[in-house]
């Protein structure tokens, strides 16, 4: 890939933990083409989604912004057109952009600045979902249910697999669309799976891949509910409530059905890589891994996600880059440097001593840039400013903080925004973001 910008394999799964994959030290789960990505990229171990909920967490992602800012906090949040994402500094910088299945976008604007969108949306993207925050005590009928837990199993088909078979279809054919075009432009595209998301349920094959004797109970089991934290009672009064026992047995019907979804969509992403080898891309390709949230998976006795306990909190992110063979560990800590002070002093002392290299551990067998240490050595965790989800936050919306910076063979380094646009910037910047930009160098 010398002297070429890469293209963007963006593959985003729904409810996805990582502590449930082989890549994070899952000694159960089967995903060999995840592992494939791992093998050769950077594994994210300490990423955590901002917001532990659908439409937010992936509004806080495109938009390199905290959830709270955007106003969005639960699923019928609308997803304001004047919010720039990502896609639009893409195509700023020449990119095509194109994205597949689930994004969740409220509201109108069902592009967001991706030029195409190959399918339709499973959920829905008016504001039906809205919740009545006057009436607390009160349970909407399309809300999570533990019957999903109680119900869990092998399936012959769902709608999430009619679904992620369209999508996976659709991708795959953008792929080869993108090969046989006749335009010098990268692309990035976004594919977003709606499994592992809940109900726990799988196809037989996927079932039967699994010794259902050998799949592991929750770490910390049920707490009763009388001696829960209070936002894990609300939890169950809203998905619980004691309407079914769930036993042991449903407990791990649920866990082997959500790691054959796993292994689903593992499958699926092998399909993705497999098209890119055919077309000759993978080696102009990077490929990015991650989830809008994980899943509590009958920790503490909670389900699904909506809370900031570790399962749910913690997502994958796995970056593969052409010309890496080997596997990197990076813990990122998001912080917000105007709220700490004295941690931006040390994370100062910290980049003169690393110039600026965000790792963690070297591997013997690799060379990483300018790092001042030697291979195989341990490195502390380097807190992150302004960075969310391990997404760098964009330039002119910062104001003198910092962004992270990808170069081609090298690590993630920093360099300083400017404070404010020049004419020129706002200039070139799409009519949408011309008003903003003003107002900022105003």
């Amino acid at each position: 890939m010398p002297g070429k910008r890469p293209n963007f394999l963006f593959v985003m799964a729904d409810q996805m933990a990582a502590a449930a994959l082989p890549a994070y030290g899952h000694p159960l789960v089967a995903a060999p083409n995840i592992d494939a990505l791992a093998a050769r990229g950077a594994v994210f171990d300490a990423a955590y989604c901002n917001f532990p909920i659908c439409a937010p967490s992936r509004f806080s992602l495109l938009t390199g912004r905290l959830a709270t800012r955007i106003g969005a906090y639960d699923n019928a949040a609308e997803y304001p057109a004047e919010m720039p994402s990502f896609a639009h500094y893409l195509r700023l910088a020449g990119y095509r952009t194109a994205c597949a299945g689930k994004m969740h976008f409220v509201g109108p604007d069902q592009l967001h600045g991706f030029e195409q969108r190959l399918t339709t949306d499973i959920y829905p993207a008016d504001f039906g979902w809205t919740p009545d925050w006057q009436a607390p005590d009160g349970r909407l009928e399309w809300f999570h249910d533990i019957l999903n837990v109680v119900e869990a199993g092998p399936c012959e088909r769902s709608l999430q697999i009619d679904y992620d078979d369209e999508v996976a279809f659709a991708a795959t054919r953008k792929i080869y669309d993108l090969a046989r075009e006749d335009d010098d432009r990268p692309f990035f595209l976004m594919v977003s799976f709606s499994h592992p998301h809940d109900p726990y349920t799988t196809t037989r094959e996927h079932w039967d891949r699994y010794d259902h004797d050998a799949i592991d109970a929750p770490r910390v089991g049920p707490i009763p509910v009388s001696e829960r934290d209070p936002h894990s009672r609300r939890l169950y009064e809203n998905y619980d409530r004691g309407r079914y026992r769930v036993t042991d047995d449903h407990v791990r019907n649920a866990r082997h059905a959500y790691y054959g979804m796993i292994s689903y969509v593992d499958d699926k992403i092998g399909e993705l890589t497999a098209a890119l080898d055919a077309c000759g891309l993978a080696d102009d390709t990077v490929v990015v891994l991650t989830s809008d949230h994980g899943d509590k998976l009958g920790e503490r006795g909670l389900w699904y996600k909506m809370s900031f306990f570790e399962p749910s909190a913690r997502v994958p992110l796995i970056v593969a880059a052409p010309g890496r063979a080997a596997r990197l560990v990076v813990f990122v800590q998001p912080v917000d440097p105007r709220r700490d002070a004295a941690v931006r002093r040390v994370e100062d002392e910290r980049r003169a001593q690393v110039r600026g290299q965000v790792v963690a551990v070297v591997p013997p067998e690799v060379v990483v840039g300018p790092l001042d240490v030697a291979p195989g050595a341990a490195v502390p965790p380097v807190r992150v400013p302004a960075l969310e989800r391990g997404v760098p936050k964009r330039r002119g919306f910062l104001r003198g903080e910092d962004r992270l910076v990808a170069e081609r063979r090298r690590p993630l380094q920093r360099r300083q925004c400017p404070e404010v646009p020049d004419a020129a910037e706002i200039r070139r910047a799409p009519r949408c973001l011309r008003r903003i930009l003003r107002r900022r160098r105003d």
